[in-house]
């Protein structure tokens, strides 16, 4: 049983939701990580979401862009991403890590060699948004192989059948997109999210975890009755940008948020 199937069930049984707080790694600084992870990790993050900065983020709102050019003048790679998380385990973080990723710098580091890297620097699971299943083959089996989770995504315009394909792939974790468009802060959550995750939720008894949209601890509150994670990103990322001492945001932030 991998530590993110673990961390769900052990959630489960006390009637608790999972909070998973999204951070690019590199922003602001280079090594911001390795003192916010620890700092969330502490007020109440379940898991973390380690953002990989990617020059074309398809996926990210104008924040995570942003962020993302930063983390790269920076000087942060997908190497150093995962140096870094080896580093975190060194620190005591015992929380699950999910690397989130875009294909293109995977294949140029080496599948095989990324999935086994990854495995020895303790990452769990990892989620690739512009990889669809039909494509995955090479990288989910190498994943597999290693032991990790793949995690693929949901959006609310998926048919019944990419529903089917999508929980039968994932491991972990779904990841449900709560809205059609990128990820960012919204005012607001859509009004069909609710009929969306119980659509999702007859077809499999694997956890569903929300993100892109959610900003406040009342829309995480909302998500929260009717997921089993919850996945902050934009707003956390903002806030830390924004912050004369981001790590000390990050964790008021996300104990917020909890």
């Amino acid at each position: 049983m991998s530590r993110i199937t673990k961390k769900f069930k052990t959630l489960a049984q006390t009637q608790r939701k999972a909070l998973m707080p999204y951070i690019t790694m590199g922003y602001p600084a280079l090594e911001s990580a390795l003192d916010i992870v620890p700092a969330i990790a502490g007020a109440g993050a379940d898991l973390v979401e380690l953002g990989v900065p990617f020059s074309d983020p398809l996926a990210d709102g104008a924040t995570i862009q942003a962020a993302s050019q930063v983390a790269l003048e920076n000087g942060m790679s997908l190497a150093l991403c995962l140096e870094q998380a080896a580093g975190l385990r060194a620190k005591g973080v015992t929380i699950p890590f999910v690397l989130m990723g875009y294909y293109n710098p995977i294949v140029q580091f080496g599948i095989a060699r990324f999935a086994q890297v990854a495995a020895e620097s303790g990452i769990d699971g990892i989620i690739v948004p512009d990889l669809p299943p039909e494509e995955s083959e090479s990288l989910y089996n190498a994943i597999q192989s290693q032991g990790l989770d793949f995690i693929f995504l949901l959006a609310p315009t998926s048919d019944d059948a990419r529903v089917q394909t999508v929980v039968e792939k994932s491991s972990g974790f779904v990841y449900l997109v709560s809205l059609v468009g990128v990820t960012g802060a919204r005012t607001t959550l859509p009004s069909d999210l609710a009929d969306f995750v119980a659509r999702v939720r007859a077809a499999t008894d694997k956890p569903l975890a929300v993100g892109f949209g959610i900003s406040t601890p009342e829309q995480a509150a909302q998500v929260a009755q009717i997921a089993d994670g919850v996945i902050v990103g934009s707003a956390l990322i903002k806030a830390i940008g924004e912050a004369e001492n981001p790590v000390e945001t990050a964790r008021s932030f996300v104990a917020a948020l909890k």
